[in-house]
């Protein structure tokens, strides 16, 4: 399974599997946001892909340096898992293990000595995959706003 760091020439493919993760968000805004990832030091922002010729791009996992409060963290800087996605056809294959892999090789090269990530309260697929990988719960938030 052929791991490796996302180019400018994959942003389509990306901006594919980024919208059925977070499939609210408009193309146009995830051709952005990919697009500005790929613009940052890969000291403070990596995208790891999984690559298959003949298929394509089947998984990915984007990776950020946080030096703002990220809960449940001791430490500043701390790597986040700021989005990982595995195409349905190939969940349970190992591929998310593996690019997760990768993000902690990333993120140890940088120094950090702790991996974050979040997921949304109705998540619970994505909550027994942190946890199956090692991440352990450390905060449940629900946030509010006020209009004024």
């Amino acid at each position: 399974m052929p791991i490796r760091i996302a180019t400018h020439s994959d942003v389509e493919r990306w901006v594919e599997l980024r919208a059925q993760l977070w499939g609210d968000t408009p193309l146009d805004q995830h051709r952005d946001e990919a697009a500005a990832m790929l613009a940052k030091s890969p000291d403070e922002c990596v995208v790891f892909l999984d690559v298959v010729d003949g298929v394509g791009i089947r998984a990915f996992a984007e990776a950020a340096l946080r030096r703002d409060h990220v809960n449940g963290c001791e430490t500043s800087p701390v790597a986040f898992l700021e989005g990982i996605f595995v195409r349905p056809v190939d969940q349970g294959s190992g591929i998310g293990r593996l690019l997760l892999r990768s993000v902690q090789s990333w993120a140890l090269e940088q120094g950090v000595t702790e991996l974050a990530s979040d997921a949304h309260l109705e998540n619970v697929a994505s909550h027994a995959f942190h946890l199956a990988l090692g991440f352990e719960e450390s905060d449940r938030v629900v946030c509010f706003r006020k209009s004024l």
